[in-house]
């Protein structure tokens, strides 16, 4: 996976929205902005692997963090 990959396809989307919007085919324009959601998120997985790649030792942190605060609503 890579940001690039997310932003093409983000594009592709944006584009495959506009074709439905002015061909009047709401199905081309769902997947338009599906495929634009998941480009997007696509990016935002990237870039969070980056921010845990720079600092470890504090999303190891938050993770525990998280972890102990779910287990403690969950009993």
């Amino acid at each position: 996976m890579s940001e690039f990959g997310g932003a093409a396809r983000n594009a592709a989307g944006r584009a495959q929205e506009a074709v439905g919007e002015a061909a009047g085919d709401a199905r081309t324009r769902a997947e338009g902005l599906y495929n634009q959601a998941a480009g997007e998120a696509q990016q935002q997985i990237v870039r969070l692997g980056d921010v845990i790649k720079e600092q470890p030792t504090v999303s190891v942190l938050i993770a525990l963090g998280i972890g102990y605060l779910l287990g403690r609503l969950t009993r």
